[in-house]
């Protein structure tokens, strides 16, 4: 295998954000995280303390999104979320970008909307990811913007999806890409070599990780985290290579 079971595990940030998870099917997932001991795991606000309590002690970080998942609230209460977010433990936030704000041109509400939060999760020593929702936002000149803006104020990744930007398509049905091979390319080219790309959505299997690894991101967001790793591991222990036709832009988290 190309990579090991080790460095697949270092990838994963294990997403938690259905909006239907139960409590029982949280805790599950956040000891679920901490048995693969994968990067982190990404959760709703809400659920940082819990996760702070039951990873402490792991090199499993907790994760949390802020202004999730359209980059809607006013950047005060955006600033406050990663705030209060650090104070209860998280040690990683994922910012969603003020969509609208972003198709507009409004560059100087975008970089001030970005930069409070970085300043914030900084201060408070955490890291920023910033979500770019690649399906909503698809001109290239707006995502080369956006990590030109990135570079400039400090965050640490780039991401391209939250795994809820469903459009609508011709026949009436909500769908979505999330990662493409096409924009892992665009965002690892016009970033500098300290800002990290993390790729999300349609992230499912041992391939698509290996895939996103060799176009240069650090991290991937998934939700078959289990399946990923048990296969990295039968995989490394049987010596068996990777496939060639990894794929990404297939939708779902």
């Amino acid at each position: 295998m190309k990579y090991s079971y080790a460095e697949i595990a270092a990838m994963i940030d294990h997403a938690v954000l259905h909006p239907t998870l139960t409590d029982a099917e949280l805790l599950a997932q956040i000891e679920l995280a901490k048995r693969y001991g994968v990067a982190s795991v990404c959760l709703k606000p809400y659920a940082v303390p819990l996760a702070t309590e039951i990873l402490r002690g792991t090199n499993t970080a907790v994760c949390t999104v802020i202004g999730f998942p359209h980059g809607s609230p006013a950047t005060e209460i955006k600033r406050y979320e990663t705030q209060l977010a650090c104070a209860e433990g998280a040690t990683e936030v994922d910012m969603v970008v003020n969509v609208g704000k972003v198709l507009s041109g409004d560059w100087a509400f975008v970089e001030a909307d970005i930069a409070a939060v970085v300043e914030e999760a900084h201060k408070n020593g955490a890291k920023a990811k910033v979500i770019f929702e690649t399906d909503f936002v698809t001109a290239d000149a707006d995502k080369i913007m956006l990590c030109e803006i990135c570079d400039r104020v400090g965050a640490d990744w780039v991401k391209t999806s939250t795994g809820f930007g469903y459009v609508k398509g011709a026949d009436g049905t909500m769908g979505y890409k999330g990662a493409t091979e096409a924009d892992l390319r665009l965002l690892r080219a016009h970033c500098s070599p300290r800002l990290q790309v993390k790729a999300s959505g349609g992230i499912r299997d041992l391939d698509a990780v290996i895939l996103a690894r060799d176009l240069g991101c650090s991290r991937v967001g998934c939700t078959a985290t289990q399946a990923i790793m048990d296969e990295a591991k039968r995989r490394e222990a049987s010596g068996a290579g990777d496939a060639a036709n990894g794929k990404l832009g297939q939708g779902g988290y």
